[in-house]
């Protein structure tokens, strides 16, 4: 039998180890996201309270505090924030089209008690997968992210399902999306609905093989109908790293942003132009 003085020091480590989780608000993540905005913004991540223990990493290698792009001003010309608060977590994408040097960015905190325990970003330019920051900025402008009403949100186990789902399909094709109408797909800076079509898909576009994405991860903001993934092609080591962005309304996809790394600079990405169309290219030799 457990004895009282057992008993209670089992009822005081279990408190112990409540109290030890972090815990969150949406104004506490907003505030955190802001931060990280306004540090990208001015190349200065003394706007941000760290925790003494901070991991820093871009394009899922872990790197030196000194050592990231957030330490680089950037003139931002869009950012999205979504917040997680049962996780802890947030994701901002970040749209940079002048100043020299474009860039499309997809960063995590990791948020503990008003202290980011993690900054992770995936920092996206010229010879990544079908980027052109121009056009990404020119129909994320466009669309429309905001909250959608009580009654046409999704819960947060169905948005992970439906991003499951939609990554499940490169390597099962009879996997079943839960597809909206209209729905388009801004990939890198290629999109999916550059006519505006009211009848456009998502599905679209999905390339045939078999094609594995493993190390997914998440971030659930119900409130605003989105779920974020980051993840990574293939391989959980080496595979390209990725962020796919699903908006939902009414239990049904209506956007989808993917951000993807080539970490070959060699054998640069096909892009895609201004207008968001991707560009051909002949093969060598054909």
């Amino acid at each position: 039998m457990i004895d009282k003085a057992m008993f209670a020091g089992l009822l005081l480590s279990v408190a112990a180890a409540a109290n030890a989780q972090a815990t969150c608000t949406r104004a506490s993540l907003q505030a955190a996201a802001d931060s990280y905005v306004a540090a990208q913004r001015a190349g200065d991540l003394s706007k941000m309270t760290f925790a003494d223990d901070a991991l820093f990493l871009e394009n899922m290698t872990q790197v030196d505090r000194a050592s990231g792009l957030w330490n680089t001003a950037l003139p931002i010309a869009l950012s999205r924030s979504f917040l997680d608060t049962t996780r802890c977590r947030t994701f901002t994408e970040i749209i940079v089209t002048e100043g020299g040097h474009p860039y499309v960015i997809g960063t995590r905190l990791y948020v503990e008690n008003g202290k980011v325990t993690r900054l992770d970003s995936l920092v996206t330019d010229e010879g990544d997968w079908l980027f052109n920051a121009n056009a990404y900025l020119k129909y994320a402008r466009a669309e429309d992210w905001s909250a959608p009403p009580p009654e046409a949100r999704t819960p947060a186990q169905a948005l992970i399902n439906a991003a499951n789902a939609y990554l499940d399909l490169f390597s099962d094709k009879f996997v079943e999306v839960p597809w909206g109408i209209p729905c388009a797909r801004l990939e890198g800076g290629a999109y999916t609905n550059r006519d505006n079509d009211p009848n456009a898909s998502c599905e679209v576009g999905i390339p045939p093989g078999v094609l594995y994405i493993v190390n997914r991860d998440y971030v659930v903001d119900e409130e605003m109908g989105v779920v974020n993934v980051f993840c990574r092609f293939g391989n959980s080591t080496t595979g390209m790293p990725d962020s796919h962005t699903f908006r939902m309304v009414n239990g049904k996809l209506t956007h989808i942003h993917t951000l993807s790394v080539n970490l070959n600079p060699d054998v640069p990405s096909p892009q895609a132009d201004d207008d968001g169309a991707i560009i051909r290219t002949e093969r060598a030799g054909s």
